[in-house]
């Protein structure tokens, strides 16, 4: 038996004539003869030429939308339209059926979104969910390639920790404990002594603390690993369980890490575009077709495509969170009072709506906003001269806002330690943390991306929960 072909490999095929073998599922079957045939490796499907005279009509019956086919046949030149090649069939194996009375993914009915998470264990089989995973496995191996080819370290940073390292205290608990049955302490706390840890321990909120500990020997270094945040929050920039990048890179300050940051998203961005040009093309039509049905006033200016030329085409614009203060208190949506959150002053938590007016409105271009309040900023960002604010920056890319958090570290112990008790963070739990500050401490710089909101602004999708293959939020862990 020859050889399963892919089908992207079959449709960009400069031979015909030739003896296949083609596998995969039916997406549609018409005048009891073509086949529509798709195997996941591209939205496009093959034709399948069935000659049905001379075929079994209980076979055919089985031939259903959803069902598993293997076909042997010639792959030829097409005479219709909208294919190059097509295959006519010699034999036709049904590999699995499918009951198109209980099938869900009728997909002449273009099922919603909504009813795809539903049902997220078939969505993959979506022309739309194929794309988004395709776009997103060449997201992640392009991460991976970029700091490989800069000599970075991959480092896995734990998923069990006892740290959190935002001090945001929305972990999720990890425990052996039998449930019903909590061993408790003398004064009536439970006695985390006794658990499998002999201490409370939860699930990562970001790996960047380890990070830390490893740049101070490899120098530069990134992780890739999922976090956990037990935000109770039904948003659609929100879940429970999520993918970070973080690299920490030591003698870097915060312009090299601007730089990094930024040459790392347009290197990504780059790839997928070159990569997954049919995926994003399909991405960009479905989004044109879904802004029509919106108010004109809530549409993009920028089609899917517009938007990733846009952040490749222009350097990011760099000033400080002061400067962005002062914009966006004269801006004219302030003014009118048309922000759902007014500008008030120096001080104020910027919302996703001001981060995209500057972005889309002001500059026309990705910013890249420095030097925030400390009052609204991690312990570990280097403090500035003025007292006031810190070495930290966030980048903000059209329809989405803030993309990359991140700053420089602290490296002065005194001064680190002087911010953990201003903020009520128990030095004597970080005290090897605070080690890497009293051997050998030196300039270091890091930021954290995550990959979710990566995925959602290349493809376009409007709910991070379309993005990662299992969502998990409040009251949600199916499959």
């Amino acid at each position: 038996m020859s050889q399963r072909t892919k089908i992207k490999a079959l449709l960009q095929s400069q031979q015909t004539e030739i003896d296949v073998t083609v596998k995969g599922w039916v997406r549609a079957f018409r005048s009891n003869r073509f086949i529509a045939l798709n195997d996941g490796s591209t939205n496009n499907n093959i034709q399948v030429v069935v000659d049905f005279e001379n075929t079994d009509p209980a076979l055919l019956k089985r031939i259903t939308v959803g069902a598993a086919l293997s076909v042997q046949g010639k792959l030829i030149a097409s005479l219709g339209k909208g294919q190059t090649v097509e295959v006519v069939a010699n034999a036709i194996e049904i590999l699995g059926d499918c009951d198109p009375e209980t099938y869900p993914l009728q997909l002449k009915n273009r099922p919603s979104l909504e009813f795809l998470r539903e049902k997220a264990h078939l969505r993959f089989r979506t022309n739309t969910f194929g794309a988004i995973f395709r776009v997103r496995n060449s997201l992640a191996f392009a991460v991976h390639q970029f700091f490989q080819e800069r000599g970075f370290v991959y480092l896995h940073t734990p998923i069990i920790t006892a740290s959190d390292a935002e001090g945001a205290g929305e972990t999720f608990h990890v425990t052996n404990f039998d449930l019903d049955n909590i061993p408790k302490t003398d004064t009536g706390e439970i006695d985390f002594k006794q658990d499998f840890f002999g201490r409370a321990t939860n699930l990562t909120v970001s790996g960047q603390l380890e990070g830390e500990l490893g740049a101070m020997a490899l120098s530069d270094i990134y992780t890739f690993g999922p976090t956990f945040r037990a935000e109770n929050s039904n948003t659609t920039r929100h879940l429970a369980e999520f993918w970070m990048i973080e690299p920490e890179v030591a003698f870097n300050d915060l312009v090299d890490n601007m730089d990094l940051a930024e040459d790392m998203l347009k290197y990504v961005i780059k790839y997928a575009l070159n990569k997954n040009a049919d995926d994003i093309e399909f991405l960009t039509q479905r989004l044109t077709e879904e802004e029509k049905t919106k108010p004109q006033n809530e549409r993009s200016e920028m089609t899917l495509l517009e938007k990733l030329q846009f952040c490749l085409n222009n350097d990011f614009e760099r000033l400080t969170y002061t400067e962005a203060i002062d914009i966006l208190k004269e801006s004219p949506p302030n003014k009118k009072k048309k922000f759902v959150y007014p500008v008030e002053g120096w001080g104020t938590d910027l919302q996703s709506e001001h981060e995209r007016y500057l972005v889309e409105k002001h500059f026309k271009k990705p910013v890249i906003l420095t030097d925030y309040p400390k009052e609204i900023k991690a312990f570990y960002m280097r403090q500035n001269d003025d007292g006031k604010t810190v070495r930290a920056m966030d980048i903000l890319f059209p329809g989405i806002g803030e993309i990359v958090g991140g700053s420089q570290r602290e490296e002065r112990l005194d001064k680190l330690e002087q911010r953990m008790n201003e903020m009520g963070i128990p030095t004597e739990e970080l005290w090897w943390y605070l080690d890497t500050r009293r051997f050998g401490s030196c300039p270091h710089a890091g930021f954290g991306l995550g990959f979710e909101r990566l995925v959602l602004f290349v493809t376009g999708m409007g709910n991070i929960r379309d993005v990662i293959p299992f969502p998990r939020f409040p009251k949600n862990a199916e499959f």
